[in-house]
């Protein structure tokens, strides 16, 4: 599952670099689609991020970075 997650939020950034807009929506099915599918096996930090959208925040944890910034999710101030 997290090989089709990566493969798919690839495929959405490049086409946000492009403003392919076909590209875009199709992507962000797919990964709705994915998320709502393999929930219960996800890593939960992932599947926050799927979530929120946070797209290239979720790349970098399948990347394995750990350096990821803090955002400012559920209305919260983001911590620095």
């Amino acid at each position: 599952m997290e090989t089709q997650i990566k493969a798919s939020l690839i495929d959405l950034l490049a086409g946000i670099k492009r403003s392919d807009g076909l590209v875009i929506a199709a992507e962000m099915a797919r990964l709705d689609d994915l998320l709502e599918r393999g929930r219960p096996g996800l890593h939960p930090q992932l599947a926050h991020f799927l979530e929120r959208r946070s797209y290239a925040k979720a790349l970098m944890f399948l990347g394995g970075d750990t350096d990821i910034p803090a955002g400012a999710c559920g209305g919260r101030p983001a911590q620095g």
